[in-house]
């Protein structure tokens, strides 16, 4: 399993939840989508992650590199000190680290 991490800087008084709601409803219609939470930063409330669980790695890229996708992304920067970034992280168990 993947986790899909955006994560991004909001700027002052910039309200983010909508287009949060807007990828989530797109990412429920992709295969291999497993579930998503947004997190915000206890110490710095502007930093934000939005993080998702998908099956692959193809089915995350698939739904991160989709016209819509990009396109609510990039509706977002108007909100955002700087662009948003997003990284993949594999599930490893953690009997492998012991």
């Amino acid at each position: 399993m993947i986790k899909g991490i955006v994560g991004c800087k909001v700027r002052q008084n910039g309200d983010l939840e909508p287009i949060l709601l807007r990828l989530k409803s797109h990412a429920m219609q992709y295969e291999g989508f497993k579930g998503i939470e947004n997190l915000v930063s206890e110490e710095n409330a502007s930093v934000v992650a939005m993080v998702s669980t998908w099956d692959s790695l193809e089915d995350w890229k698939s739904w991160a590199q989709s016209t819509i996708t990009q396109e609510l992304l990039q509706q977002a920067e108007t909100l955002l000190t700087e662009e948003p970034r997003l990284t993949t992280y594999r599930m490893v168990p953690a009997v492998r680290w012991a």
